[in-house]
């Protein structure tokens, strides 16, 4: 039988909400939060406002919190394009979509609700990776304009065509306080696949991942017929999500959603008590990289996990669950065929040639590129990445990257700028296996080695890349970091560079050391055998990149490298500038 138009419309408002979740989010960051100088708790009050605030909804009648959440949330969805006020935007539009969800669960049939809540995620995740993670919102010129208007014309037809059944009988509450958890978790997992094995491995971990969120509408309508069975599909999700394996959390998610019987009470209740948990779930999971919060993070997608078991399986065991038909299987597994193909052909970015570099120079560039926001917000990859191919250069060292963190909107940073740059790329993990620092480079290299640094008592996670390129038939050693607790960690990485420098090679370190000339950690550094070139070309400064006051970012070397040019140019797509060096191979005298 045909679809009905309300899980559609359900499924739409849905994926409107991850569109502006997906701006939202990053924002605390970099315009609330100014990237940690903003006290996390601070930013989780500003935050939890946007989620209480929706609880106003109970005081109107439920068509018009449906119809009136719709209309604004594509008002900010239409704003946030046009890039109008992000922050007050995108937030007021997280509300906007959460009133919309509760007048959903107040007036849509019951048989409606889990498969127009799992297909609106399999809706936005699907686009998302179809877009190589740089959704519509961030992109400009008429194409995406046309695309979110469209998107944002039919959501508001369906809604105005939007009639409830008579009599219609609302989903339990358990299905609609679901929603928040299995959205956090579901988000979470989908973009945290990120392989190491560099280019051309990544299209692998992607297709199954969309296949699981395209048949999921198809599931929740297919709830389990056996205990054996219902409890399998609890321990399947709990399972996806202690180990961020999405698949998994979508299937057996889908599943235990799959419309249990049962008298509905207080749904709308229940979907904004979901989304309090969405919510907390969140900043509990990345407040724990700013602060000290007594457990160790990973325990929340596994607490969220036996959440959506537990509350899934409770509902089967008190109500048996009715199954209806959403049709023949057949052309949605020949449609999901179809789009995971899609999907891995975009996500598919095959190695670059290795070019030898003649003569006894090469270009670096250095630069903490803020997960790539710039300074209105903006997510600012692609320009990144254009002003960096503009400079030709041998080595790109690149700090705080992002490789598929739900808060910063779910983008692979690395894959995205190497692409652009035609290089290879190499990543280490830092904060976790997903946030870290990276070199990019298309030079003769030896396999990078990640050396995990002590915290110091910082929350945060850092490491030292140490790797050897090769220029004009010298090698040079070049280490790579970004210096969390930098009194602490400075004796850690000088002892690194003095083992790369055994046998005479030259080494180069730079990043993102938090440190400033004359500090004792960059003392430290130079008792190494290091030098601050930068000092005597005029030592410019790297931060804040809108007003610079102080250089934070280095390019030291050691003897046998000199500094032909350094410049720091001007830029606002990090809240650092980036450093540009012309580097020189002056001698070499390996032994051993």
């Amino acid at each position: 039988m045909p679809l009905p138009r309300g899980p559609l419309l359900l499924a739409l408002g849905v994926t409107l909400l991850f569109d502006v979740l997906r701006v939202f989010l990053p924002s605390l960051i970099t315009l609330f939060g100014r990237a940690g100088e903003t006290p996390p708790e601070l930013m989780g009050l500003y935050a939890a406002a946007w989620f209480i605030l929706p609880f106003l909804a109970a005081l109107v009648r439920p068509r018009w919190a449906l119809a009136g959440g719709a209309l604004a949330l594509v008002l900010a969805r239409l704003l946030l394009q046009a890039e109008f006020s992000q922050l007050y935007v995108a937030s007021a539009g997280v509300s906007a979509g959460l009133v919309f969800l509760y007048g959903s669960a107040r007036t849509m049939p019951r048989t409606w609700a889990a498969p127009g809540i799992m297909g609106g995620l399999a809706l936005s995740f699907t686009v998302h990776f179809l877009l190589d993670g740089v959704d519509l919102v961030w992109r400009e010129g008429p194409l995406p304009w046309l695309a979110s208007a469209t998107l944002c014309a039919v959501f508001l037809a369906l809604t105005w065509g939007f009639r409830p059944p008579p009599e219609a009988d609302p989903a339990p509450w358990s299905v609609w306080f679901l929603a928040g958890p299995v959205m956090l978790v579901a988000g979470m997992s989908a973009t945290a696949q990120r392989t190491d094995a560099g280019p051309g491995a990544g299209w692998l971990w992607v297709v199954p991942v969309v296949l699981a969120f395209v048949f999921s509408p198809y599931l929740a309508t297919r709830p389990p017929r056996s205990t054996s069975s219902a409890i399998g599909f609890g321990v399947l999700c709990a399972a996806g999500a202690a180990f961020l394996q999405p698949w998994a959390v979508v299937v057996g998610a889908a599943v235990l959603m799959a419309v249990p019987g049962g008298a509905a009470r207080r749904p709308g209740a229940a979907l904004l008590g979901g989304g309090l948990v969405f919510f907390l779930g969140l900043f509990a999971y990345y407040a724990a990289y700013d602060m000290n919060l007594g457990f160790p993070n990973r325990l929340v997608p596994v607490a969220a996990g036996l959440l959506i078991a537990g509350v899934g399986l409770s509902a089967y065991f008190r109500h048996r669950p009715p199954s209806y038909d959403l049709g023949r299987i057949w052309p949605l597994t020949a449609g999901a065929l179809v789009v995971a193909l899609l999907v891995g052909a975009a996500a598919y970015q095959p190695a670059a040639a290795v070019r030898a570099k003649e003569g006894d120079t090469f270009t670096l560039i250095a630069y903490n590129i803020r997960m790539g926001f710039d300074l209105d917000g903006r997510l600012s990859l692609d320009r990144i990445a254009a002003w960096a191919g503009a400079q030709e250069p041998d080595v790109v060292l690149l700090s705080e990257v992002d490789r598929g963190w739900l808060l910063n909107g779910g983008h692979d940073d690395l894959a995205r700028i190497a692409r652009r740059l035609g290089m290879n790329y190499y990543f280490a993990p830092a904060a976790d296996e997903l946030w870290g620092d990276a070199v990019l480079t298309s030079l003769p290299i030896q396999p990078p080695v990640s050396h995990r640094l002590g915290r110091h008592d910082y929350p945060t996670g850092a490491q030292a890349q140490t790797f050897v390129v090769e220029v004009g038939g010298k090698e040079v050693g070049i280490v790579n970091t970004h210096l969390q607790a930098p009194e602490g960690q400075a004796p850690e990485v000088a002892a690194i560079v003095r083992d790369l420098r055994a046998g005479g090679r030259p080494v180069v370190l730079a990043g993102d050391l938090n440190l400033r000339h004359g500090d004792p950690g960059l003392r430290v550094l130079e008792s190494a055998g290091l030098s601050d070139p930068l000092v005597a070309l005029g030592d410019p400064p790297t931060s804040p990149a809108d007003a610079p006051k102080e250089r934070i970012d280095h390019v030291l070397v050691s003897e046998g490298v000199t500094v032909v040019s350094a410049t720091v140019p001007r830029l606002r797509y990090s809240d650092h500038l980036p450093v540009l060096a012309l580097l020189r191979i002056t001698s070499v005298d390996h032994q051993g």
